[in-house]
């Protein structure tokens, strides 16, 4: 199973200099990846501050990429609806060339009603209009000249350049719960991405899912990639996986890897001790730097 590593991206500690210092540091241990978050906005008067403050994970896997050589520049996850997919195909292999073909492309539909409102996004029929969004995605990452016309999105005969470097692009990891969302990552998906609310016991009836929908629509399941975001908090007492001490943490990554995992990232963002809006910055980047020595994949 290979281990990746959340950037800071939430809170109080979500700075710049931040993301460059844990960035490095987890390329130099030898982890496989860093990856970000999407929240446009947080609702007001919200009890849950855990979105309060959140960059564009594309911009800063962007400004990432001119900091780092080698590691990949995950995302988990960009909400489709939020983007046409001409505009998510440019950005996308815009960061895959700036980044030398790097970029793994985690795709969603979100959940806030209220990010949908500010985006005029209907959610009616997200589902539908997902499925539609990675055929265009697709074909604009692989045809030389792409034409659509479908329910959802229609355009003539266009060119979309540059390509991405990855060919036919970046991977696209999708992400969801429902079961619908597990199917659609078997049927269009390079693989799947769990949310920050995915329960971590449960995680190989997920991949189940993904794996059985990828043979219905006759593709081989073996190829493809089921990234866990896992959720860490480091305590003295045990509150479920991925949280206790470093070494009862250590045995909940095995136990991730034997239901299915292949990729599993560590992110702090969601410890309210960490990613909180008045946690003291300094405090929690020495908390991951920790962190990201002891789990270090260099050893």
């Amino acid at each position: 199973m290979k281990l990746g590593f959340a950037v800071p991206d939430a809170g109080a500690w979500a700075t710049p200099a931040n993301q460059i210092r844990i960035a490095r540091q987890a390329e130099e241990l030898g982890y496989e990846s860093i990856w970000t978050l999407q929240r446009l906005l947080n609702p007001a008067g919200s009890p849950d501050q855990t979105y309060r403050a959140v960059p564009d994970p594309l911009i800063t896997l962007a400004y990432l990429a001119g900091h780092t050589s080698r590691i990949r520049l995950g995302v988990a996850v960009v909400n489709m609806p939020f983007y046409s997919p001409a505009l998510l195909a440019k950005l996308a292999a815009s960061l895959d060339q700036v980044s030398g073909g790097r970029l793994d492309l985690g795709l969603g539909l979100g959940w806030m009603a209220e990010e949908y409102a500010a985006t005029g996004v209907p959610m009616r029929r997200r589902g539908a209009r997902a499925d539609e969004f990675l055929i265009v995605l697709r074909r604009l990452f692989t045809e030389d000249i792409s034409a659509y016309d479908g329910e959802f999105y229609a355009f003539p005969p266009v060119r979309m350049e540059p390509k991405p470097v990855q060919t036919p692009g970046p991977p696209l990891l999708i992400g969801g719960l429902s079961e619908g969302a597990l199917r659609r990552a078997g049927r269009f998906g390079d693989g799947w991405v769990s949310s920050s609310r995915a329960d971590l016991s449960a995680m190989g009836a997920s991949i189940a899912a993904v794996r059985e929908a990828a043979e219905e629509a006759g593709r081989d399941p073996g190829a493809l990639r089921f990234v866990c975001r896992g959720v860490t908090k480091v305590r003295e007492h045990r509150d479920g996986l991925l949280s206790g001490s470093y070494d009862q943490i250590r045995q909940d990554f095995a136990d991730l890897e034997g239901q299915g995992v292949t990729e599993l990232f560590v992110d702090l963002n969601f410890d309210p001790e960490v990613g909180g809006p008045d946690v003291d910055p300094d405090a929690s980047l020495r908390r991951a730097e920790e962190a990201l020595a002891e789990f270090s994949p260099a050893g």
